[in-house]
């Protein structure tokens, strides 16, 4: 199947999309006052569209062509972002991996359930994005990344529980060559490179759906373009020439020999990691070009964002202030373009603020499906892809936080034994090559539990919070619009507007401790 799909790559820059029609006609409702999670099967309706969702794996805003980066060349991106919705103010709901995709599988933020930063598994009782799709008749699948806990079958936070009828999943990330685990069967080496394994695989699961007559739902999540780097020759060799006096400094990154850190020039370290975008950005044009051969890809919806801003040795070319890890436009703002030919004739760029979050209320209402009666972090960007939202309704939060004390004197959520990891990796931590994973019981709330980087997004103000609670904390006011790299700190000159807007966050943060202790489970 590889290499049939390798041989379709070629005719990808030949075929054009059609960019018929002025309307945008959506014609899908959700009933959110009801709970959802049910575990009836529903008969498919016969417009109800094919779903994939595709996530970079610490790709940032600034690495596409479409976005002006002056070296990348990501022709697939480029195109889907002419010929469908190019989203310029989307954000991931952390800045750091896990949580962002807790974020996505759930619509709620990370915190509510404990997975603050990588390392920590998501819960068993949330309800999960392909738990409704199946309700909805849907098929699904989970491929690539998961690292919301181990994928083995023992795991209750594989992707088995959370509602894929297959998977072929690593806990962690990847490089070329990837060990992957089947439904949670052993790891087996996956011989070629990651991001077209994963298509091959997306493209056998779509053809067994058919024979099933469902849609299907498929979650596709990159271990590209996350270090340590490595690539084809032919991709290496677009970048050869990169000026001198760019990436002219040292970084640290893992090294493929030793799995340990190394230091390297960043230009070289560049150069591998922009081969790994391009051969990313090639295989979901393997994908598309499947879906145009197979008369499926009018009514596909195709959705691509990066997981978080750009990591601390591919900053080169960021715009924004911060990177990976900081809750700063350059740790949360990441490129996302949406392609849907037949629902979305007419292409256009938003500048309406999105979240990783969102993607669960959208796809609830495009099939249907009624949201969990429990806090949802997220809204249903639908209005904004029918050209009815001009504007979000409502901030977005963000709080990269930890459990009190980094868990210390609290008691495991899971056996420790069902958290510990089988996909090997490169990159070793504590002198091993898999991860194992944590969460932990909280049964109050203290003061200090409010701490911890967090950020309120208006449409024009943005609050960003450091430190600790009340005195000990640091703020920051920005205009978002008018100052998009947060260089000016207009705080003394807006108090009021800080002041409310702290409260909100407060209240928000409020309600993400209850969920914590355990209440939208009772």
């Amino acid at each position: 199947m590889l290499d049939k799909i390798l041989m379709m790559n070629k005719f990808l820059n030949q075929r054009s999309i059609w960019l018929i029609s002025i309307a945008i006609s959506i014609g899908f409702s959700c009933k959110s006052e009801n709970k959802a999670g049910s575990n009836k099967e529903v008969e498919p309706e016969s417009d109800l569209p094919n779903i994939v969702l595709l996530l970079g794996d610490d790709h940032g805003w600034d690495e596409t062509g479409y976005n002006g980066h002056p070296f990348l060349h990501t022709p697939v991106l480029d195109e889907m972002a002419k010929s469908g919705v190019r989203m310029d103010r989307f954000y991931s709901a952390s800045p750091v991996c896990s949580p962002t995709r807790g974020s996505i599988i759930t619509g709620r933020h990370p915190n509510r359930y404990g997975t603050f930063t990588p390392g920590y598994s998501i819960r068993p009782e949330e309800i999960s994005i392909a738990e409704l799709m199946k309700n909805a008749g849907y098929v699904t699948s989970h491929l690539g990344k998961w690292h919301l806990g181990p994928v083995k079958e023992a795991s209750p936070t594989n992707p088995k529980h959370f509602g894929f009828d297959e998977y072929l999943s690593h806990d962690n990330f990847f490089e070329m060559n990837p060990h992957l685990s089947r439904n949670g069967a052993e790891p087996v080496v996956f011989e070629g490179e990651s991001s077209e394994i994963l298509i091959a695989e997306a493209i056998d699961f779509i053809e067994r759906s058919k024979e099933k007559n469902q849609p299907f739902f498929i979650v596709i999540w990159y271990g590209s373009p996350h270090e340590p780097y490595s690539a084809k020759p032919e991709d290496l060799a677009l970048y050869d020439n990169l000026p001198e006096d760019f990436g002219n400094r040292m970084v640290k990154l893992t090294s493929n020999e030793t799995g340990g850190p190394v230091e390297r020039l960043q230009r070289e370290v560049l150069r591998e990691r922009f081969a790994e975008i391009t051969a990313m950005d090639r295989s979901i044009g393997q994908l598309r070009t499947y879906l145009d051969g197979e008369g499926i890809r009018d009514n596909t919806l195709l959705w691509y964002f990066g997981d978080n801003g750009t990591p601390q040795e591919g900053n080169a070319t960021v715009p924004f202030r911060g990177q990976k890890g900081r809750v700063y436009e350059g740790g949360v703002r990441v490129p996302s373009v949406l392609e849907w030919p037949e629902k979305i004739k007419n292409p256009f760029i938003t500048e309406v603020h999105g979240v990783s979050s969102d993607v669960f209320p959208t796809l609830c209402e495009i099939t249907g499906q009624a949201l969990p009666d429990r806090p949802i972090d997220g809204i249903s960007l639908l209005p904004m892809l029918e050209g009815k939202m001009d504007k979000r309704p409502e901030p977005i939060a963000f709080w990269n936080g930890r459990p009190r004390n980094n868990g210390e004197g609290l008691a495991d959520y899971i056996d420790p034994e069902l958290q510990k990891g089988t996909s090997p990796l490169v990159k070793l931590m504590n002198g091993i090559p898999t991860r194992n994973f944590k969460n932990f019981k909280q049964t109050d709330i203290q003061g200090e539990d409010y701490s911890g980087p967090r950020t309120l997004l208006g449409n024009q103000y943005k609050l960003v919070i450091h430190g600790g609670t009340g005195d000990a904390a640091e703020k920051e006011l920005f205009d978002i619009n008018a100052d998009p790299a947060e260089e000016n700190n207009i705080l003394s000159d807006h108090p009021e507007i800080a002041e409310k807007m702290e409260n909100t966050l407060h209240d928000w943060q409020q309600s993400v401790l209850e969920s914590l202790i355990g209440k939208d489970y009772q």
